[in-house]
């Protein structure tokens, strides 16, 4: 009886089609393994050893800690939100592939355990702090394969809407919802150098000698030249002149106001003729001294008229770089561009599911960011160091759409495991192509 419970079934209307059961050989986040590789590669392990302290006890031990962490990263590279998805994804291939022989045969963690290592074991201090150093040790790693001599850091803070009384929330009457409000330091290449959760009620500038002046101060250490650029909410005297005492250029927004509009009134009429099609851009550089400011600095100047708008578009610049002002102008505007802050935000928030910080206790939803920024720089590494030229520029989104869902099946033979992915995106060559360039990385020191 239980040999014919077994075999697959046979539908009547097409004879040669059979249907079986076998959902723990299948999977449907085969791309993972690549990712898998990487971390290997940039010393993942060796960082989770390093950082991160174990205080369990006698059976709670049956999973190392490195597996439980790849296990929750990994979970949100392929977009599943929280543990709720664990029972199922602990019997999935990919998921039993990527931790340690341990689970192979015996399936990754369940529901209750996960939860457990994710609200009480990462909430001690230490482990917290330690998954801050785990991701800026992932990305230390990469800097010694690509290490620019010229730093681009860029500042933002974000809206994390909440439900329920959760810890620490509030109303953000900018946002107009109940939130958190955390603050974010992003370099050029799109990796999250910092985060901090934050309650939702703080000025978007709030903390951010926290984690601005660290960064600095490591990047300067390396010889590096470092360039800061940032939204009018960051427009404070403090942060220029911490700036300037470390000799770091900056191009900050700032607020326009009555003194700034008289400097460039012969820029505000409206050309005379017929209205363009193509806007009309004037840029102007000029010397400015708010009343709180101890010095005056170069303001630049932008103001473009648009055809079927009454009011041109005035936009200022507060600076200390030498080139002039439309470089100037050009240079802050990728703020907004797929580069960085604006555009890494919201990827982190589709791709990782940042904005998934469901629990009551303001600390557990601190470590659930923390998990979020380390797997969104693990998959921003993979991008950058490994994808082909061709398809360098897909989103973070798109990867995961296209490469980490691939299907396929796990077949268990006596010395080894074949893991058949589906021939769709991620095909033979594609994959092929992206193991060799894992394999040609240098092993970074230390």
């Amino acid at each position: 009886m239980g040999e014919k419970q077994n075999q697959p079934l046979q539908l009547s209307f097409n004879t040669s089609l059979k249907i079986d059961f076998q959902g723990s050989r299948v999977t449907s986040d085969g791309g993972l393994v690549l990712v898998r590789e990487l971390d290997e590669r940039l010393g993942f392990g060796e960082l989770i050893a390093q950082h991160l302290a174990d205080s369990r006890r006698g059976k709670n031990t049956q999973f190392p800690l490195a597996d439980l962490l790849r296990q929750s990263v990994c979970s949100r590279m392929a977009g599943y939100e929280d543990v709720n998805d664990a029972e199922r994804l602990s019997q999935d291939p990919t998921f039993r592939l990527i931790g340690s022989e341990k689970i192979w045969d015996r399936g990754a963690a369940l529901t209750s355990r996960l939860q457990s290592f994710e609200t009480e074991l990462l909430t001690h201090e230490e482990n917290l702090a330690g998954l801050a150093a785990i991701s800026r040790g992932l990305i230390g790693k990469a800097e010694t394969i690509e290490s620019p001599k010229r730093v681009v850091l860029d500042m933002d803070s974000t809206e994390i809407p909440v439900y329920g009384r959760q810890e620490n929330s509030a109303y953000n009457g900018h946002f107009e919802s109940t939130c958190y409000h955390p603050l974010l330091l992003f370099n050029r290449e799109g990796d999250c150098l910092a985060a901090k959760l934050r309650p939702g009620n703080v000025h978007s500038a709030d903390d951010w000698e926290e984690l601005l002046l660290p960064e600095i101060e490591r990047q300067q250490k390396q010889g590096k030249e470092v360039v800061f650029r940032a939204d009018a909410a960051f427009a404070k005297p403090e942060i220029y002149e911490a700036l300037e005492d470390r000799g770091v250029k900056y191009a900050i927004r700032i607020p326009a106001n009555d003194s700034l509009e008289r400097d460039i009134a012969e820029l505000l009429t409206r050309p005379v003729g017929r209205p363009s099609h193509k806007p009309v851009v004037w840029y102007k550089g000029f010397l400015y001294q708010a009343e709180s400011w101890k010095k005056a600095r170069r303001v630049v100047a932008k103001v473009e008229f648009h055809l079927g708008e009454l009011f041109p578009r005035v936009g200022f610049i507060v600076t200390n770089l030498e080139t002039d002002s439309r470089a100037v102008v050009r240079f802050y505007n990728k703020r907004g561009t797929a580069e960085v802050a604006a555009a890494t935000i919201k990827e982190g928030k589709r791709a990782v599911k940042m904005t998934r910080l469901s629990c009551h206790r303001f600390r557990s939803n601190e470590v659930r960011l923390w998990l979020s920024v380390i797997a969104y720089n693990l998959r921003n590494l993979w991008r950058r160091l490994v994808l082909p030229k061709r398809i360098v520029k897909w989103s973070l989104s798109s990867l995961q759409q296209r490469l980490v869902k691939t299907g396929g099946r796990l077949v268990k033979h006596p010395r080894y495991y074949w893991l058949l992915l589906a021939d769709s995106h991620l095909r033979r060559h594609l994959f092929g192509s992206m193991v060799r360039r894992i394999e040609a990385l240098p092993v970074p020191a230390g």
